[in-house]
């Protein structure tokens, strides 16, 4: 991180090797950076991704990237800081954030610290049964996160509703099919993935903050977790609506169907 101005600040340039994958990371970097230094927005200028003069920030995936990045910013915005109160100009900070060691089970106890932190969600949803073709329509999905701090709330809610969206996909659609080896499923006609008319009607997100402890700012992930539990709600909604367990995902409506005769309740 540099810090460029004479008697105040004028300019803060970070250079982060975190890539952007759509998920607004770079956006919510140059906020962090901000933050950390103590400047408005419109005097940072972030260089991200830089092959030739940074390294490898690891993957953005996991919902490590605002937690990894926002703590190796903190990190380099108070060495920055420092040096700037020791007038250097450019007054340059650099630091690497690598997590808190994890441990593996033990065989005694069976105790361990598997992972450095969590987030937690928990969905409710509303389906509707077509009792006579089978076809199950997500109506209504409230996600509630605990993200701990939402650093870009907007970004926050539109991970959680794109989530959403994809573990539609996967508990409803996505009827992946191989034979000897081969995929049957290749195109888009075959693999039914959810469009514009098929999203719910409702998505809400439900933004929670417990500050987690070791996080920028309180900050946890949010990529994965709204996925995990839709399929799930999706079969206990489905049970509610018709009395039937599906234990089989995707519930395709020919799935649904079937398992409706099994059950003497098709029309």
């Amino acid at each position: 991180m540099e810090l460029h101005g004479g008697e105040e600040i004028e300019q803060v340039i970070a250079f982060h090797a975190g890539a952007e994958v759509g998920q607004g990371t770079h956006t919510v970097m140059s906020q962090m950076v901000a933050e950390a230094v103590g400047v408005p927005l419109e005097k940072v200028k972030l260089v991200a991704s830089d092959t030739a003069t940074m390294g490898n920030a690891g993957s953005v995936s996991a919902s490590r990237m605002t937690f990894m990045s926002g703590n190796s910013i903190r990190g380099a915005a108070k060495v920055a800081l420092e040096r700037w109160e020791a007038e250097d100009r450019p007054a340059i900070g650099e630091y690497k954030y690598l997590a808190p060691q994890t441990t593996p089970f033990t065989k005694e106890t069976g105790q361990s610290m598997p992972n450095f932190a969590y987030a937690y969600v928990a969905q409710a949803v509303e389906v509707e049964v077509d009792m006579e073709t089978g076809f199950v329509r997500l109506v209504r999905v409230f996600c509630a996160d605990d993200v701990g701090q939402a650093i870009n709330p907007q970004l926050v809610e539109g991970q959680i509703q794109g989530a959403v969206v994809q573990a539609q996909g996967y508990a409803l659609m996505e009827n992946f099919q191989m034979k000897d080896g081969y995929v049957l499923t290749d195109q888009l006609s075959t693999y039914l993935v959810p469009t514009v008319l098929d999203v719910p009607e409702v998505i809400e997100p439900l933004i929670v903050e417990v500050p987690e402890p070791n996080g920028p700012w309180g900050a946890r992930g949010v990529g994965e977790p709204p996925f995990l539990p839709l399929a799930p709600a999706v079969l206990a909604a489905i049970h509610d609506a018709t009395g039937i367990w599906i234990d089989q995902i995707p519930v395709t409506a020919e799935r649904m169907w079937q398992a409706l005769h099994d059950a003497g309740k098709g029309a």
